[in-house]
């Protein structure tokens, strides 16, 4: 399991060093969104693009800009630091889609730098690295959520499950969602292709795709995430021995 950073905002930009990795091992930083959001508030105007300010205006509820604005100062803060450059200035883009070919693949920025984005209210995860990465971050749902949509899984998943005393379903439930949805999120193909896709399994140690590494990550009680890096069918490299 991985130990992300903490990612502590100020209104003075950010506390910490800038992402690094090892050789197929990504950088992992957790946001508290919600210790962050009064400094996201006054950073946001200056740093934030156009279409970002007007997708955080178009949220409801204030938790729920305050985790979007946290989440993205926090990756053009970083993608800044990376690049030597003004974090207004660092260029989003998107890569083709695979299936499709369409304009809504995996977010990039170019120079050899792959990264992924997720929050959830209360929680954002993000990492770096120099090959394709994907990351999920959730809340562990309820005992209904777990009954309507654990059908959708990959069968042996749906077994799995099923298998589990009711009191532990999810749990293993938001395991297997962060794994699969991070492994997709890396390929660039989100869950368009369905949930049946592939076998990373709900127990406690991952199931990772042929030339991909899913690895969960540490995150406060109540979530789960997961990590996934396109690697020729071995697991990541873990910098400073943090495999736990």
């Amino acid at each position: 399991m991985y130990q992300p950073h903490e990612f502590t905002l100020t209104e003075d930009g950010y506390q910490g060093p800038a992402p690094s990795w090892a050789s197929g091992a990504p950088s992992l930083w957790l946001v508290d969104t919600e210790s962050a959001a009064e400094a996201a508030r006054v950073l946001a105007p200056g740093i934030l693009d156009a279409s970002e300010l007007a997708r955080m205006e178009r949220l409801a509820f204030p938790a729920d800009r305050a985790c979007y604005t946290s989440a993205h100062l926090a990756l053009r803060l970083l993608l800044g630091a990376l690049q030597g450059v003004a974090p207004e200035t660092v260029r989003l883009t998107r890569e083709p889609c695979p299936s499709c070919d369409g304009p809504h693949g995996r977010p990039a920025t170019g120079g050899g730098t792959h990264f992924s984005l997720s929050h959830t209210r209360g929680v954002a995860l993000l990492a770096f690295a120099g090959v394709p990465v994907g990351v999920d971050v959730e809340r562990v749902p309820g005992a209904r959520v777990v009954r309507e949509i654990a059908a959708q899984l990959h069968p042996a998943e749906a077994d799995e499950l099923d298998a589990l005393p009711q009191e532990e379903r999810p749990a293993a439930f938001a395991r297997v969602w962060t794994r699969k949805e991070a492994y997709l999120k890396g390929e660039g193909t989100g869950l368009a292709g369905g949930l049946h896709r592939e076998h990373v399994g709900t127990g406690p140690h991952p199931l990772g795709p042929p030339g991909w590494a899913v690895t969960d990550v540490s995150v406060p009680a109540g979530y789960a995430a997961a990590v996934a890096v396109r690697a020729a069918g071995r697991p990541p490299a873990e910098d400073h021995d943090r495999r736990k």
